[in-house]
């Protein structure tokens, strides 16, 4: 079935880690169908929603390679949300109501208190005309919500949990529209979906009841629901993520140098029986997405797991990938040395330095500095320089192991671990060699 599906954020802040698998989730369904992804700005908090956070939305979701097939935004949609409004008041299935927030709040703790689920008692619908009055006459105004039918028990076939049942009676009438004119969330993302033609709805399992309320919404619009189905979420180690968000959006990664490949690759399969592996090929990606492979246990997200992903896409990275990226003077072999050393794309910089200097060598015992003074007389130039010193030394002076390589690695980069000096002396070349083994040697 090909599949069209959303993903809709409200530009309230940035996209955070928990966002961005979902909406992977929904691209990678209409990828996969051959459908359409639409982005839906949810924006009719205008209080709340700001342009910038709509650009960085975009941003991030580009960064990511996350194409949205096309862009709405509701607050250019109020207009259909005041008509089926409207068409749902006329049929009796919104009506106003006038508790405040803290009639609200005592009714919920007395049935709480009472041992009972803290369901809203629908007592607006018991007022009188002459009781609406005296209360617009006294300056309150109301708020607005979808009446449920309890007649029968609302159910689908939820795409991950399976069969999925609520009786209404056990729910609350939803409010709908707040007393100054201005939209909740259902009911302008229940008329979306059905003028945008969405097909297939992923979302996290917090928004369960949420999907048994919209349902009988599209039944009172006279519209066929789509397809749901509700995906654990995501938990740190520790427990829920939301106190970290913060630091686990895409301006974040991008500070720390992780690839979006590495976030894809992750993300994709999080919370899947698929095991989560540093695959770059989105193809393959998308050829193993099933809806049948999520589980219902909390996925769990782990930043170890993420940057050892990133770690292993970038050591696979070829040079074209990323030559726009390294610094000026790095060719494919200067890749190819410091690739096995890094575990971000940023830290090549840190590993040319031992090219093209300056280093800081450490201070020799006088027999190290003898060696190494053989080593600056026995220096020759071919294809393979490394081999060919390490081998002439090892023949003149009997060493071996550490006591060979450790001292010319010190002297050649300052440093006692690295890349493959194999690849590394080529490219500091023989003069610069020269003067760094005779400088050690002193």
């Amino acid at each position: 079935m090909i599949s069209t599906t959303r993903f809709a954020p409200s530009p309230t802040g940035r996209l955070h880690v928990g966002n961005i698998r979902t909406a992977l989730h929904n691209w990678m369904l209409a990828q996969k169908s051959g459908g359409q992804f639409i982005l839906r700005i949810d924006d009719t908090d205008a209080a709340r929603s700001k342009e910038e956070y709509v650009d960085a939305i975009r941003e991030d979701l580009a960064w990511l390679g996350i194409t949205a097939d096309r862009e709405e935004r509701q607050s250019e949609r109020l207009d259909r949300y005041e008509a089926a409004f409207n068409a749902l008041r006329d049929a009796g299935r919104i009506y106003r109501a006038y508790e405040t927030q803290q009639e609200l709040e005592l009714k919920r703790k007395v049935l709480l208190g009472r041992g009972l689920p803290p369901i809203y008692d629908r007592g607006a619908l018991d007022l009188t005309d002459a009781d609406r009055a005296a209360k617009e006459a006294e300056g309150v105004q109301p708020h607005w919500r979808f009446k449920l039918d309890h007649g029968e028990p609302i159910q689908w076939e939820d795409g991950v949990r399976g069969t999925a049942k609520f009786d209404p009676a056990q729910l609350s009438d939803p409010v709908i529209r707040r007393a100054d004119g201005s939209w909740l969330y259902m009911l302008p993302s229940t008329v979306d979906d059905v003028d945008m033609g969405v097909t297939q709805v992923l979302r996290g399992e917090d928004h369960v009841s949420n999907t048994a309320v919209q349902i009988q919404m599209f039944t009172a619009m006279d519209a066929a629901p789509p397809s749901f189905a509700h995906e654990a979420l995501l938990v740190g180690k520790e427990g829920k993520l939301s106190k970290r968000l913060g630091s686990l959006g895409c301006d974040a990664f991008r500070e720390r140098g992780i690839e979006p490949e590495a976030i894809i690759a992750l993300l994709s399969r999080l919370g899947t029986s698929k095991p989560v592996e540093p695959i770059a090929d989105r193809q393959v990606l998308l050829d193993t997405f099933d809806l049948s492979t999520f589980g219902r246990a909390p996925a769990k997200f782990d930043d170890a797991d993420l940057e050892r992903i990133n770690t292993a896409i970038v050591h696979a990275m070829p040079f074209d990938a990323v030559k726009d990226r390294l610094p000026e003077g790095i060719d494919e072999a200067g890749w190819h040395a410091v690739q096995p050393n890094i575990s971000t794309v940023g830290e090549v910089g840190e590993w040319w330095r031992l090219v093209t200097g300056p280093i800081e060598q450490p201070e020799f015992s006088e027999e190290d500095r003898a060696y190494l003074t053989e080593a600056a007389q026995t220096l020759t130039w071919s294809d393979d320089p490394w081999n060919a010193l390490t081998s002439a030394l090892k023949d003149k002076t009997g060493r071996k192991g550490k006591g060979l390589f450790l001292p010319l690695r010190q002297a050649l980069t300052g440093m006692n671990h690295g890349p493959d000096m194999g690849e590394l002396l080529p490219l500091i070349g023989e003069n610069e060699a020269r003067v760094r083994l005779a400088r050690a040697a002193g």
